[in-house]
């Protein structure tokens, strides 16, 4: 349980490179995580699914592209998608610039330990 509230500034957070970019860990409990996860363009995360948990994500910058069980949306900043359990969903990258969003997993189910480990 939770005891301390959480707080991380501009600057701070974890940060695990990823090539010439890096990722952002601002929340890492066993009820929530939270990635301020940052794409360079032509990047893409093809169709998956998740069986054990929620997959979120909040557009910061640029612009993306969802696939959401057999729909493609597009998502500027200021976008809010949930993807249920078990829906099939991808997303990429469809601006020519960086594509920044914040990655919201309930539960969390190690996100943020896999980008350590392939960092």
């Amino acid at each position: 349980m939770l005891r301390e509230a959480i707080r991380i500034a501009p600057d701070e957070g974890e940060k695990i490179p990823r090539g010439p970019r890096y990722h952002r860990v601002l929340a890492e409990l066993p009820q929530l995580e939270v990635v301020d996860a940052r794409f360079g363009p032509g990047f893409s995360a093809g169709p998956h699914t998740h069986g054990d948990h929620v997959d979120s994500f909040y557009v910061l910058e640029g612009e993306a592209e969802f696939t959401l069980g057999d729909e493609v949306v597009r998502a500027g900043a200021g976008t809010w998608v949930a993807v249920p359990v078990g829906m099939l969903h991808g997303r990429r990258n469809t601006g020519d610039g960086e594509l920044r969003i914040l990655n919201i997993h309930a539960l969390n189910m190690g996100f943020a330990h896999r980008l350590r480990a392939n960092s």
